[in-house]
């Protein structure tokens, strides 16, 4: 394993914790709303609440990671989640749960900062496999989240003395909660074996110390080329300048791109489906158990789907599996609308639509965003354009998040899904008038191609 690999690993590990904390609470909140007794607004509200503190870690983190480099926003992100993970789990009332949850969101930055320091280490031939990795990992802790909870449901359902002393089997939310601080212990104590970026260091003008981590990952004619593009770069630029600068004439291409993609991987319905897929299937007229069994189902369509996003994605491009992504969501959605609908509702139209939309997301919204993030913004504002985008996809999370079980309650599962049909309809065309292919350049030609190269 090459060094750069290594490292891409490594950082990884964030998006497995990502993934954990963002599905483990689709085990937790149905015994939530009954020991706290919480209206639909709240159920929504202690879901939705990590993606308010995504939306503030994506408009600080970027230019954070910008200002003091990435390896250090990854060490407070790491912080961060143990946090969480820790008072989530002790949380005395639905306020207090709220708020460690909300903590736990401002370490979402490393849905962003994680592919950013990845791209910036990486080959151009292998970037979007490479950067995919930390999507791959975020399926991984998705569905080790899925699995995790039916395994504690299977516990708490025991009467052994030791479940029983550990208070399994009265308060199963606290251990599904409480379990995401090992993984994140684990980020916290590998961080530092991580170099700064190397592009980062040369931009701040750190010559020597980026030159060190370039001869181990890259030839010396590469240097010598990255050094020569990246010396140019302003990084001190102010958060008005950097403003200034994306939105600047040349700049609109990119920032359009940018938004299509990032509101089109959530407006789509993801995170309903991952978040509450307990709570869809038992809607659909299976019983608890079947329900967070048929939610593990969930969790292993992502990642083989992820896989071969990953194999795919530096040999077929960005652009068709994002076309074929959103026409895969679109169908799916479709027949599990059709399954909800029907006079007796048939939870096996609903299930098989609703694998058919993870795995039409996971090859091609969920890896394929991050990958066209990281390569369309130029090193001069890239991780300060990120923040202002993924901040943008993080309220499109929340809103979607924080409705969704008011809708379900009020207009039923059906009309709801096909809200999210017409959303991809609509974002499919976007995408294939507009969207161009990135795969096979560096992130310097791709400049030049998204007419965003500084004079």
């Amino acid at each position: 394993m090459n060094r750069s690999l290594s490292y891409a690993a490594i950082i990884s590990v964030g998006g497995f914790i990502f993934g954990f904390d963002a599905a483990v609470i689709s085990g937790v909140v149905g015994d939530v709303t009954r020991q706290f007794d919480l209206n639909t607004w709240q159920q929504g509200l202690v879901v939705s609440s990590p993606t308010l503190g995504g939306i503030i870690a994506g408009l600080t983190m970027g230019p954070l990671a910008d200002l003091i480099g990435r390896k250090r926003v990854l060490i407070l992100l790491a912080l961060l989640y143990i946090v969480s993970a820790g008072f989530s789990a002790l949380a005395p009332n639905v306020e207090m749960l709220i708020l460690a949850r909300f903590i736990g969101g401002l370490a979402f930055g490393s849905l962003m900062i994680a592919p950013l320091y990845i791209a910036e280490i990486t080959h151009a031939s292998t970037r979007g496999a490479v950067v995919s990795m930390n999507q791959l990992n975020i399926v991984v802790g998705l569905a080790a989240a899925y699995f995790s909870n039916y395994f504690m449901l299977q516990l708490s359902q025991g009467d052994a003395g030791w479940v029983t002393s550990l208070g399994i089997d009265t308060e199963t939310w606290r251990w599904m909660l409480g379990i995401e601080l090992l993984p994140a212990l684990i980020w916290l104590l590998c961080l530092p074996l991580l170099p700064e970026s190397p592009r980062w260091l040369l931009v701040a003008g750190q010559h020597e110390a980026a030159e060190n981590i370039l001869k181990e990952l890259y030839s010396a004619a590469e240097y010598q080329e990255l050094h020569e593009e990246i010396s140019q770069t302003n990084v001190s630029m102010s958060i008005m300048e950097r403003l200034g600068v994306l939105l600047s004439p040349s700049m609109r291409f990119a920032l359009g791109i940018g938004l299509i993609v990032g509101v089109a991987q959530q407006i789509t319905g993801v995170n309903a489906i991952y978040f509450y897929a307990p709570t869809i299937f038992e809607a659909s007229g299976v019983g608890t158990d079947a329900a967070f069994a048929q939610a593990t189902l969930v969790g292993i369509i992502n990642v083989v789907f992820t896989v071969v996003a990953i194999l795919l994605i530096d040999k077929l491009g960005r652009r068709p599996l994002l076309i074929m992504g959103l026409a895969g969501v679109a169908l799916s959605l479709t027949l599990a609308a059709v399954g909800f609908s029907t006079d007796d509702t048939n939870p096996t139209l609903v299930l098989i639509g609703i694998l058919g939309f993870v795995a039409s997301f996971a090859v091609s919204l969920g890896p394929v965003m991050w990958v066209l993030f990281s390569e369309i913004f130029p090193n001069r504002i890239r991780g300060f354009a990120i923040a202002i985008v993924g901040a943008i996809n993080s309220f499109t999370s929340f809103v979607v998040q924080q409705v969704f079980p008011v809708l379900l309650d009020s207009i039923g599962g059906s009309l709801t899904l096909l809200f999210y049909v017409v959303m991809a309809v609509f974002f499919l065309v976007l995408v294939v008038r507009y969207l161009p292919e990135t795969r096979g350049k560096t992130l310097e030609e791709l400049e030049v191609v998204m007419g965003t190269r500084s004079s």
